[in-house]
């Protein structure tokens, strides 16, 4: 198993027995384990020694759990207490939790639960140093998202808090809103910059060959497997593995994913030799992941191991000002990528972009400036060249946004081919030759406005 990187856990109880089995299993684990045989010990550790969590029971003969937890917070008010209690006295570890306890677990414990809580009580310790630090880690927050909002500053805050953690990250935000450029500003700016940054779309594959992206496959393991193939996680070795579209995996994948972050370790499909590997672990999701484990669509063990650090992207109609700054990014960009003249973003442009609620966020955004880009007369982007979907602020259109992107596309083409046919006083094969198409697409593009 992957060491944890020298964490220490401080563990409370006043049964000797108990508590020698609780070190055992942690060490084993990878974490060193400290003992306290009570209330009193323990608040007397946490004043001498620095630890990254606390494993404590509740009953104990001299000092009981909810006092000393009182007197450790007053010490270490972000050390995170992990509470044991008996069925009979869950309404103790509740209270503790209503006054800042970590977590609580019952007796007779589930040590994949135990284990999990201690992992997430780790990793949300680290972060917490990363906060309390003024300085954070003397570097500038290396990012390509563009936002001066009030949203987006709170969130750049908390990636450069998150980044150099080693903590799960689940990103969560709307479709389009921009969370793989996140995914890259956490990974950037972690100790792993230098390493892999290895994207995969869990909605674009089905199971099986999901399972064997991710985790590799033997020569022969499936029908057209003619040699040994490493997955995704041994690619990201040592590096970043974004998963995106976590909502949309499988019960069993969700299995297999939970074993892999827990033990830092898989197996190739077909295979039978474990493949040790280090990687930190970045998911996104547009679905509500708390609400799928309630309607026992998601696993709960999965979505706590991946939630240790929730970032909400805002949607773009709540981001104000940065309409504006995407607008002129996107437009500067598309005018170089399509050797277009461009000035500027004419006021009436710009208020129209601004009132529209941009159901599609960002990346409607973006496709929206490409095509005025295209479509532009002279060297001025006007509301003229917009989807009308957004000219009329999303209201009176005949076409919904799912019809309205396709057809769009299809008109800004139509746009660029015959404004370029003008400018080659009809030469086709020139025409051709500027828009790095053959003679022969062009024809038949054009055989499609005809009809």
């Amino acid at each position: 198993m992957a060491k944890k990187k020298g964490k220490t856990i401080l563990v409370v109880d006043d049964e000797q027995v108990h508590r020698y089995m609780l070190c055992k299993m942690i060490t084993q684990w990878g974490w060193r384990c400290v003992e306290a045989d009570d209330g009193t010990t323990a608040v007397r550790a946490v004043e001498e020694n620095s630890y990254d969590a606390v494993l404590m029971d509740v009953r104990m003969a001299r000092m009981d759990g909810l006092e000393a937890f009182t007197r450790i917070q007053k010490i270490q008010p972000d050390l995170p207490v992990i509470i044991m209690t008996a069925y009979s006295s869950v309404d103790d570890a509740v209270e503790a939790i209503q006054q800042g306890a970590h977590d609580y677990l019952t007796k007779p414990l589930d040590f994949d639960r135990l284990r999990l809580a201690l992992m997430r009580a780790v990793d949300h310790r680290q972060v917490e140093k990363r906060k309390r630090s003024p300085s954070g880690s003397g570097k500038e927050l290396t990012t390509s998202i563009i936002g001066s909002s009030t949203p987006m500053k709170e969130l750049l805050e908390m990636v450069e808090y998150v980044a150099p953690t080693e903590a799960t990250v689940l990103i969560y935000g709307e479709s389009g809103t921009g969370k793989e450029l996140v995914a890259e500003a956490l990974h950037v700016n972690s100790d792993r910059g230098l390493q892999p940054f290895v994207k995969v779309n869990c909605a674009a594959l089905a199971e099986s060959l999901l399972e064997s992206e991710l985790f590799g496959h033997e020569k022969g393991a499936f029908t057209g497997a003619d040699r040994r193939r490493e997955g995704k996680f041994v690619q990201a070795d040592g590096g970043t593995l974004f998963l995106d579209e976590i909502g949309e995996t499988s019960q069993a994948m969700q299995v297999k994913l939970l074993r892999v972050l827990q033990e830092q370790e898989l197996q190739r499909v077909g295979g039978e030799e474990t493949v040790h590997i280090d990687v930190r672990v970045i998911a996104a999701t547009n679905r509500n992941l708390e609400e799928m484990v309630g309607n026992n669509e998601f696993r709960e063990d999965l979505f706590y191991r991946l939630n240790v650090v929730m970032l909400t992207v805002p949607p773009l109609r709540d981001r104000g000002g940065d309409i504006r700054l995407l607008a002129q990014y996107f437009a500067e960009k598309f005018a170089e990528k399509n050797r277009r003249n461009f000035d500027k973003i004419t006021d009436e442009c710009l208020d129209c972009l601004t009132r529209y609620s941009w159901p599609g966020n960002v990346r409607e955004l973006e496709n929206a400036i490409e095509r005025g880009i295209i479509l532009m007369r002279g060297t001025e982007l006007t509301e003229k060249t917009l989807p009308l979907s957004i000219q009329n602020n999303g209201f009176n259109s005949d076409r919904s946004p799912a019809e309205e992107e396709p057809q769009s596309l299809f008109e800004a083409e139509k746009q660029l081919i015959l404004k370029t046919l003008e400018e080659t006083a009809g030469n086709k094969s020139e025409a051709a030759r500027r828009l790095g198409i053959t003679r022969k697409t062009l024809q038949n593009k054009l055989n499609r406005y005809r009809r």
